[in-house]
């Protein structure tokens, strides 16, 4: 594959928070010349370190004109504004034919574009909440632990974004026709949540919290506290894996008899508790390295770029501040692009002001 697979793709983003700009970050990163918009003066937003945003006040006749030219230049357009505001620019789909003119017209909120709720405002966590995606995030007796914003932001929101949008232009190159995207958080959180209905519906799925296997319920598949105060994750779902467990835990094997057992849980839960607590996380991370006991120490983000596999695949790339960044195998860049030479470029009368 090209280092650069979406190398001529052209796509203005206006600039907003968290999802949208994520997705921006990976077309970029995989080649595609984003212009990102934003009003001037605005702080840069996280997210926009493949790009230079370019300073336009959606106010001014002469600004919008600008980014009218920029989207009749572009293959796509992401927005993540309420429902309506760009309509009341004049930058709608309907005001810049995007179906007509073969545009992918991206449009990314929490709630979409339709509903009850379209027009109120919510967060990572309020969209989770409703799709039953934090429930699943529970222990028994406690409450739902939000898993920062990776889960509706990012994965509901910003990847299926990005497929959308691929899949848009992939349908493109057949019919020539453009479309209007309705990319909703909630949306793409409840598809993320596919395999627990499944089960659900097959009755291996239960509502109450902390008795599956996949959310605490199962033994071997949990988060322990060590000698340390530091953390391992378990996660020896298989058979083969868990015997490979007992063996760095020096734990007796016919502890493996029994395990699917519910009524067993608890007591190998005790055992496996005891015995990681006596020795420090690295300690197990050490004795655990190299098997299949799929044991590995939980780190927090100032160590992760030192975990032998992680610096292997550098997936972390270091800053001059002493920073980490995050890079994905293709297309990434250090340093954005000269935006206003792109607007140039695409044939957009742009100077930035």
């Amino acid at each position: 594959m090209s280092a650069q697979p979406l190398r001529g793709l052209r796509v203005v983003e206006m600039l907003g928070l968290g999802p949208a700009p994520f997705a921006c970050m990976l077309l970029a990163d995989l080649g595609a010349e984003v212009v990102p918009v934003c009003r001037p003066g605005a702080p840069n937003p996280a997210l926009v370190r493949n790009r230079n945003p370019l300073e336009l006040d959606l106010k001014d006749p002469r600004s919008r004109a600008r980014v009218r030219e920029l989207i009749e230049a572009a293959d796509v357009v992401v927005e993540g504004f309420r429902p309506g505001v760009m309509e009341r620019l004049g930058l709608g789909p309907d005001d810049v034919h995007a179906e007509e003119s073969g545009l992918v017209y991206a449009r990314m909120t929490g709630w979409g574009q339709t509903g009850p709720l379209a027009d109120t405002a919510g967060h990572d966590l309020t969209y989770i909440a409703v799709t039953g995606a934090l429930h699943l995030a529970t222990r028994a007796g406690t409450a739902p632990v939000p898993p920062a914003n990776l889960l509706g932001d990012f994965g509901g929101g910003a990847m299926y974004l990005v497929t959308s949008v691929l899949a848009a232009l992939h349908e493109r190159e057949r019919t020539g026709r453009g479309a209007v995207l309705d990319i909703a958080i909630v949306d793409g959180t409840t598809y993320l949540t596919s395999m627990q209905h499944e089960y659900r519906a097959r009755g291996t799925w239960s509502d109450e919290p902390g008795t599956n296997r996949l959310d605490t319920g199962a033994p071997y598949y949990d988060v322990y506290v060590c000698a340390d105060g530091k953390y391992v994750a378990v996660a020896a779902l298989e058979p083969l894996f868990f015997e490979a467990l007992l063996e760095v835990l020096d734990l007796d094997p016919e502890l493996a008899h029994g395990r699917e057992d519910p009524e067993n849980w608890p007591m190998l839960r005790r055992v496996i508790g005891d015995t990681i607590g006596r020795r420090s996380r690295d300690e197990w991370a050490r004795r655990a390295q190299q098997t299949d006991a799929c044991l590995a120490p939980v780190l927090d983000l100032s160590e992760a770029p030192a975990h032998p596999h992680i610096a292997h695949r550098e997936v972390l790339v270091a800053t001059s501040e002493g920073a980490w960044t995050p890079r994905i195998p293709l297309g990434f860049s250090k340093s954005g692009a000269d935006t206003v030479a792109v607007a140039d470029r695409w044939g957009a009368s742009c100077d930035g002001h």
